[in-house]
């Protein structure tokens, strides 16, 4: 029998507990009985993706963020705006549905996302534990600059963001994948976990690198990094679509790796 789109939907979230006001949701064709032909993992479902699983002959593109430039799908999409339009006849005309897999993968235990971007980094060995929005490393003592060079190099960045006292001896690392490095989360894990650097993907400017700075003003030795939003999670997309390849063996299921929106000049 062949594999339905909604068996994969189930799949994906697992024995996650019911996500109430989930964001998760199946856009484009609405047919969740329609058999999979091949699937497609990406981090954004932007119009290249679509294009790209459309040309690799899947029919479900899998993404962890929205399709339409919000965290929650509009009501109704804005008239007259040629994007939008554009990608909504995309969809018609390629017969391309997407699934948003975020709520019920961030839920997961352990976190994939997270546990994606500590593989990456190539610290997987060093992880000590994994928080539900967190993992805390104990790496080899290194300067935080060169930590910041570790993690440029691991993940192919021309540049971070950084806070802090670059000469600050790092041996305990906090990983917060996405909008994670808000003070309400990374400055009591500062605080709680011992930590001597944070590595996040990104988070309001005024909260914790502001906290960082003043933390290194009264002598404590603190770095942040924050790498991107994109960098930090699209590693745990490509673990998504390796474990898919493993569990539905039969089944084409293609990566799509791509430049993120932002850029450094």
């Amino acid at each position: 029998m062949p594999l339905a789109i909604r068996d994969m939907i189930a799949w994906l979230r697992g024995d996650v507990p019911p996500v109430a006001d989930t964001v998760d949701v199946l856009l484009g064709p609405h047919d969740p009985d329609a058999p999979v032909s091949g699937a497609a993992v990406a981090f954004m479902p932007s119009i290249e993706a679509v294009e790209r699983a459309a040309a690799l002959g899947a029919n479900l593109l899998i993404a962890h963020e929205g399709l339409y430039y919000s965290h929650r799908t509009p009501d109704r999409l804005p008239e007259g705006d040629p994007v939008y339009a554009f990608k909504q006849d995309l969809l018609r005309r390629s017969g391309v549905a997407v699934y948003r897999h975020h709520d019920y993968c961030h839920r997961a235990a352990p976190d994939p996302i997270t546990l994606g971007m500590v593989r990456a980094l190539g610290w997987k060995a060093e992880l000590q534990r994994m928080l539900p929005a967190a993992a805390v490393l104990a790496v080899p003592a290194m300067r935080a600059d060169e930590a910041a060079a570790h993690v440029k190099a691991r993940l192919g960045l021309s540049g971070v963001r950084f806070a802090g006292d670059a000469a600050a001896l790092c041996r305990r690392v906090g990983v917060l994948a996405g909008y994670r490095g808000g003070g309400g989360l990374a400055i009591p894990l500062l605080r709680e976990e011992r930590l001597d650097l944070i590595v996040a993907g990104e988070g309001p400017e005024w909260e914790t690198p502001e906290y960082v700075r003043d933390a290194v003003h009264l002598g404590a030795a603190k770095a942040m990094l924050f790498i991107g939003h994109a960098e930090s999670e699209a590693p745990g997309m490509r673990l998504v679509a390796e474990r898919l390849r493993m569990a539905f063996p039969g089944l084409p299921v293609h990566w799509l790796d791509g430049d993120p929106a932002l850029r450094y000049l």
